[in-house]
Order: C-alpha cells, then structure tokens, then sequence
C-alpha cells in the first residue's frame, strides 16, 4: 500500500474510533442524565456546570501524566466561544421548557443546514449538491418522528431559533478556533472549560429557577445521587473531548450528522431499555433518517477521496 493510502487510511481509522468512543459516551451520559434528572431532580444547568469543571480537572490529570502539553492561548480570543457556548445551554435549555419535544427537535434538526449556510457565505466553504441533498431525507425523517408532537407559539419559537444559530455559531467557532490558534482539542478545552463553568456559575442564580425551583439547594443529596452525577462527569469529560477532536477533525457539519445518528440510537435505546413508546411512524422516521446519514457518510468519502488524489504528490529531493 503507498503511503499516502496508508495514512489515509490510519486516519480514517483514528476518526472511526473517535466516532465510535463519542456515541458509546453520548449514549452512556443520556441515559444517565435522564436518570438524574427524572429519579433525581438534579437542576439541568448546574450539571453542565459540573460536566465542564469536570473536564477541566480531566485536562489537567492528563496533563500531570504529560498527555498532552498546553498552550498559552490568549483568553480573549476564547471569550466569543465560551459565550456561545453559555448561549447554546441556556437557550436550548428555555426552547425544551417553551416547546414540545417534537418541536424541539424539529428545530434542532435545523442546526446543520445554518452550520452550511454559515459556513458558504462567512468562511466560502464549499459543499458539493449530493451532500447537500442528503439533508433532505434526515430533515424529513426527523419530521417524521417528531409529528405528532409538533406545536407552535411564539415564544418557544423565538428561543428555539435563537438555539439553533447560536449552537451552530459555537460548533462552528470549536472547529475554526483549533485551525486558528494552531490548538488541538486538550489545549483549547483545557481553556474554555474553566472559562465556561465560571460563566455558567454566573447565569445559574437568573436562568435556573425557570427550570428547577429551589435549585441546587432544593433537594438533599443521597450518596447514590452523587455517585451517579459523577458517573455524569466522568463521561462528560470523554463527550466533551471528542466533540471537540471530531469537529477539529472532520467539520461542524460531519459532527452534526453524527449526532442525528446519535439521536436515533437514543431513541430505540429508549424503547429497548426504558420501555418508552415509539410509534410506527417513528420507526419509519429513524430508518428514513439513517439511511440520509449513510448517504452523507458515503459521499463525503468519496469526496474526501477525490480531494486526496487531486493534491500534488511531494517529489523526493
């Protein structure tokens, strides 16, 4: 095999085994997080909180260990994608309250055409027609799934649109900071961990209450109630680097594909695990889904493939 096939090939591996730990962990922290927060009552905000401040403790055992080495990133520089991501949470969070489920994720399907609109005209990145049109099956899929449960009001719309152009701006701004500051995933995350979980111990007293009344203090924590928030932690920590290692590695766009796959494994894990009911319909929305995200994977490594090939090979002197 020639070289250049070979570490093709080794780094599509290393994507697939990213790939991989991402939906194990995304899996493993849902049913978790669904867990502590219908047998629990954790508040939702001061456990992304913790999730973050987690990570940052992760990074910085890892970084004890030398398994990776920081770099003196200016904080500044951050702010806009801590911010973003405090957006991302927040409004998220108050789209989920003011809408149904169905609505909520009718909307949120909508995050990965803003990531190509953004993308083609503020960064003049291209995306061939068939990659495109690989949206409209997983958008119609989702559609499927979510409607029956689909109602409109102006307030959970207005916060559901604001969720998704701020979540696309934050998916976008982890891929374009790690290009820009010349980082890989640990040393911006060892950054913008602390930054975020600061900004999010400033917004929780405001934004909490709406979601859980009492807050944090409004329960008695058991061991076992802890215990599985820091179960939470520990596969935030894993989540939360390879989101940002496969952003970096691939786009915002391959990522948000991944999680509509993501959102389909959750939902028969639902129904096998948790029992809850899925409708023919839903069925029928999940398959339309997959086989979308299947086209786009194919396609996308056909295109990748063909870019290679189009690169000047390098002459021996």
């Amino acid at each position: 095999m020639a070289p250049k096939e070979t570490k093709q090939t080794t780094s599509n591996s290393m994507i697939g085994f990213g790939l991989t730990l991402n939906l194990c962990c995304s899996i493993c922290i849902v049913f978790l997080n669904k867990w502590v927060y219908t047998m629990v009552h954790f508040p939702n905000m001061t456990l992304t909180c913790i999730h973050f401040a987690a990570t940052f403790l992760g990074l910085v055992v890892c970084h004890s260990f030398n398994v990776f080495n920081p770099k003196h990133l200016p904080l500044l520089q951050l702010l806009p994608l801590s911010l973003t991501f405090c957006g991302f949470v927040v409004f998220t969070n108050l789209s989920l309250q003011a809408n149904t489920v169905g609505t909520y994720q009718l909307f949120k399907v909508l995050t990965t055409p803003v990531i190509i609109a953004i993308q083609s005209y503020a960064y003049r990145k291209k995306f061939s027609f068939r990659i495109k049109l690989t949206l409209i099956p997983i958008m119609f899929g989702v559609f499927l799934n979510s409607y029956y449960d689909i109602k409109f009001n102006i307030k959970g719309t207005v916060f559901a649109i604001l969720g998704v152009f701020v979540t696309s701006a934050y998916q976008i701004l982890v891929g374009a900071k790690q290009k820009e500051l010349q980082a890989n995933s640990m040393q911006l995350l060892y950054y913008q961990a602390p930054i975020s979980s600061i900004m999010l111990l400033v917004i929780i007293p405001f934004f909490e209450p709406v979601f859980s009344p009492g807050g944090i203090f409004g329960e008695k924590w058991t061991l076992g109630a802890m215990g599985l928030i820091a179960g939470t932690a520990g596969f935030a920590f894993l989540v939360n680097l390879t989101i940002y290692w496969i952003i970096g590695n691939t786009s915002p766009v391959t990522y948000n594909m991944f999680g509509h796959f993501k959102f389909c494994i959750t939902l028969l894990g639902g129904y096998f695990i948790f029992l809850d009911p899925v409708q023919f319909n839903q069925f029928i929305g999940i398959l339309i889904t997959l086989a979308g995200i299947f086209l786009y994977t194919h396609f996308k490594l056909e295109d990748n493939a063909a870019l290679e090939k189009r690169k000047p090979l390098t002459q021996p002197c």
